[in-house]
């Protein structure tokens, strides 16, 4: 159901958590997920009290109030989100006296505390503060003494993991959202370099060929000789034009490995960690470029997720018909199990014919080796310009005969 469709008190926020969801592109009542932990509420009596008629009054009254404080607290803006947690306090601390299920409420109340826009050190003040209310409402009473010590404890250690973890989750936000913008930074400044050097390339050319063309256009009535000659100059010009442009597009091909690599650079120096690295241009196909891409996307971000170094090196070489890739750092290492990120790296470099291996003795750092068989890299531009040369050598041999 779309939520333009919706009444309009459930139309989420811009930064509510259901909008948040939804920019993520997860199910926008995920969190919803939660509420089976409100099963506690049906099963309370079966540890005192038993089902009564009084427990089923306050339950029905209780519990369409408590789903509509938790849906407001995913829809309200962080700002006022507050205010919904503190609802469901005060819902537990009225009905304490005759109803024990409630006490459900109160924990809902601590650990929702969450979502609202407050610092981790304010929210631990409020957290704070509601269970001192909760233990003087216990107190006055009278329930058992162990009641203040168990749902105080259970409260602050559920609410300060849900934090922790809330916090994680959003510098991972913040790490990808930063390594797509470097992407989509390096990926323009490359296409930048690209003009500059096809300006710089052409520009210079392109005004030769027609100089020397407006000369020949003067000479061919006088001096047919010397008019044939400047047309023979302005060909020869136009051709060895066309091997540099060849091998400048050539070099486009590596805008993805040169991306990446800007990328990680300035990922890796925003934590603190120095990269040296060597890139040489190579003639790769696109699908090992790729490969290889990703393999340095992923290496970079594991670094700065798990390693604990302080530097970093990359350098790609080949040898023979092979070529090298290696990712290493000077970080904790005793890499023992692979995780999804290693798992799905495996799978690339396997994808494009080559081989991973790792090494990660404890305490020295981890290195990753990639080795995949490229029978034709070679320097991009020695490349291009033999490609042109063999291309234009049938001409010239044509125009010698032609002669």
């Amino acid at each position: 159901m779309s939520f333009l469709s919706c009444p309009r008190w459930m139309q989420p926020a811009p930064d509510s958590v259901v909008a948040e969801n939804i920019r993520r592109d997860k199910v926008p009542y995920s969190d919803a997920i939660h509420l089976l932990w409100s099963a506690w509420i049906f099963v309370t009596p079966l540890f005192g009290g038993g089902y009564t008629l009084t427990w089923l009054y306050f339950t029905v009254v209780s519990y369409p109030v408590f789903l509509v404080l938790y849906t407001m607290t995913l829809l309200s803006p962080r700002r006022t989100a507050y205010r919904y947690p503190l609802g469901m306090a005060a819902l537990c601390l009225v009905m304490l006296a005759r109803y024990p299920s409630g006490i459900s409420y109160f924990v809902y109340a601590c650990v929702m505390l969450r979502p609202c826009n407050m610092r981790f050190s304010l929210s631990l003040l409020c957290l704070l503060g509601l269970n001192l209310a909760f233990v003087a409402a216990v107190w006055l009473v009278g329930y058992p003494w162990q009641m203040m010590v168990y749902i105080p404890a259970t409260t602050l250690i559920i609410s300060v993991i849900v934090n922790v973890e809330h916090l994680a989750q959003e510098k991972d936000a913040a790490l990808k959202l930063s390594h797509d913008e470097v992407r989509r930074l390096a990926a323009t400044a490359e296409r930048e370099r690209i003009g500059r050097d096809l300006h710089d390339l052409l520009g210079h050319t392109l005004s030769l060929i027609t100089l020397k063309l407006e000369l020949s256009r003067k000479l061919f009535d006088r001096d047919g000789e010397a008019a044939r000659r400047e047309m023979s100059e302005a060909e020869s010009v136009a051709r060895h034009a066309l091997a540099e442009v060849r091998a400048a597009v050539t070099g486009i091909r590596a805008t993805d490995l040169a991306a990446e690599l800007a990328s990680a650079r300035l990922l890796l120096g925003a934590s603190g960690v120095h990269l040296d690295y060597r890139l040489p241009a190579l003639q790769l196909p696109e699908h090992i470029e790729r490969g290889l891409a990703l393999v340095i996307r992923e290496a970079s971000t594991n670094i700065v997720r798990h390693a604990r170094a302080t530097e970093a090196k990359i350098a790609l070489s080949a040898e023979g018909a092979e070529v090298l890739l290696q990712v290493g750092d000077n970080g904790r290492g005793g890499l023992l199990l692979e995780g999804n990120g290693l798992a799905g790296m495996r799978e690339r470099v396997d994808g494009i014919g080559g081989v991973l291996r790792i090494e990660s003795p404890a305490g020295r750092g981890t290195c990753l080796r990639v080795r995949v068989p490229v029978p034709s890299a070679m320097p991009v531009a020695h490349a291009a310009l033999r490609e042109g040369m063999r291309a234009d050598a049938p001409r010239d041999d044509a125009d010698r005969s032609a002669a």
